[in-house]
């Protein structure tokens, strides 16, 4: 997969911007709200239909603007790919492929392979259970379309059984019948994700641990596991089990959309447990391991964007760092970052051909 045009108008801070890119390492250097993150940002865009950092779709509109567009060229396996998403205040979302609408964007997702690597994927450490969720789901939706729609439907599932235990607790009074329909369709689908994503941490913990190995020469020894409620329980007993905690609290306490992943290191919570640096070998482990498994599904090489990674790290470890991505052959590559002089030092190392754009 490989970026060769990205136009840009009213996005973010962007008032309007054009980027042609030919090199498989392309770097957007500059100050700090410059707009370095944004142009990352809108290539991700691209792919999930979404923004990285502002999921709500009108904070991503430039201030005192009407609308935004982005607008990339993509060439896939010699096949010119011609996405456009645009959102005007007061409407919908504007997904097009090759100036065809999708009659639902889901259908998008997958089209574009891509991997981030951001100072915010710390959150998937220190924040809660929906963000490794988020994590898991969007690995596999990638390579998985029948995936999305099961989770998409039991999402929307989820939320009437919600809305209804809020409405008996309201009203004082109660309709089991009605619960039981909730039940039985959130039961039938729970199952099938379930097994989805076991099966998906079964291939990928192993991807895993020899990327973390490799990247902290064997050093430390983590681990990650899978929770889920459903891993000794059917969800029919489980919404069974817990009725009167969920009409106490007003919603469905259990369930497939509490999993989450244990992130651990010599057995503890790298969370409370790992260094700074742990934490950050950690995470990149992990999209690494990302990037490997979408390009075995997919069967080509994901777009990677390193979003502001180099902050804090000495001239040699950043060195080492492109070294090792360029090594790899990852594919094409965006790097954002604030320091002109250790990024050219850096890339003179490379065997890759690369571009420099400045931002001021």
């Amino acid at each position: 997969m490989f970026l060769k045009r990205l136009n840009l108008t009213h996005y973010k801070n962007i008032e309007s911007s054009q980027f042609d890119f030919k090199a498989p390492i392309n770097c957007f250097i500059g100050n700090n709200g410059i707009g370095k993150s944004n142009i990352l940002d809108s290539i991700y865009h691209l792919a999930f239909t979404k923004s990285y950092f502002n999921p709500s779709g009108i904070q991503n509109i430039q201030f005192g603007k009407e609308f935004f567009l982005i607008e990339g060229k993509f060439d896939k396996a010699g096949k010119e790919e011609k996405i456009n998403c645009s959102l005007k205040k007061g409407q919908k979302k504007t997904v097009k492929r090759n100036g065809k609408i999708y009659d639902k964007i889901a259908e998008h997702i997958g089209l574009i392979p891509l991997v981030i690597i951001s100072p915010a994927d710390r959150n998937l450490i220190i924040e809660g259970s929906s963000t490794r969720r988020k994590f898991i789901d969007g690995v596999i939706g990638q390579t998985d379309k029948t995936y999305l729609k099961i989770l998409s439907h039991y999402n929307r599932i989820l939320l009437q059984r919600n809305a209804l235990l809020k409405f008996f607790a309201q009203n004082r009074t109660f309709d089991g019948d009605t619960l039981a329909i909730y039940n039985h369709q959130m039961s039938e689908l729970a199952h099938p994700i379930h097994e989805k994503r076991k099966a998906f941490m079964e291939v990928f913990i192993p991807i895993f641990t020899k990327r973390h190995l490799s990247i902290s020469n064997g050093v430390e020894e983590v681990d990650i596991r899978y929770a889920s409620d459903l891993r000794e329980n059917k969800m029919s007993d489980l919404l069974d089990h817990n009725l009167e905690k969920d009409k106490v609290l007003q919603f469905t306490s259990v369930g497939i959309h509490k999993d989450d992943l244990d992130l651990l290191i010599s057995g503890m919570p790298i969370k409370k447990f790992g260094s700074q640096g742990q934490q950050k070998t950690f995470l990149i482990a992990l999209k690494l391991a990302q990037f490997d498994f979408i390009r075995e599904k997919s069967g080509m090489n994901p777009i990677v964007l390193l979003d502001d990674i180099f902050d804090k790290l000495d001239q040699e470890r950043v060195t080492q760092t492109i070294q090792f991505f360029d090594n790899e052959s990852l594919g094409q590559i965006f790097i954002s970052d604030t320091h002109e002089d250790r990024i050219k030092t850096a890339l003179e190392m490379s065997s890759s051909t690369y571009e420099i754009f400045i931002l001021s």
